[in-house]
């Protein structure tokens, strides 16, 4: 069963993490401005890289011919850029629970 990281859990684990120092509505201010930096950065072309999480980038795919699946008609698919993230070898070992070199 997957479970469903909200915004809002997670400023709660935020705000748990660092009280008394900081109330919720504060940690969800900081949030919002980290994602409004981020998706910023990213929207710009820069990358960014978190040391131990890992490292969002904008990758630009190539125009292509793809196919309607319902009725199998080739339909031409134009280039775009793609926001990706690579995570680190820490946070893979921790995520998948096998070394860090893998």
């Amino acid at each position: 069963m997957q479970r469903t990281m909200t915004k809002a859990k997670l400023v709660e684990q935020v705000a748990l993490a660092v009280a008394p120092q900081v109330d919720r509505t504060d940690c969800d201010q900081v949030i919002d401005a980290l994602l409004r930096a981020l998706t910023k950065s990213l929207a710009q072309g820069h990358r960014i890289e978190l040391r131990g999480f890992g490292v969002f980038n904008v990758r630009h795919r190539k125009s292509r011919l793809g196919h309607n699946p319902r009725t199998g008609e080739a339909v031409a698919i134009p280039a775009c850029d793609v926001p990706v993230f690579q995570p680190s070898a820490h946070f893979r070992s921790l995520v998948g629970g096998r070394d860090a070199w893998l």
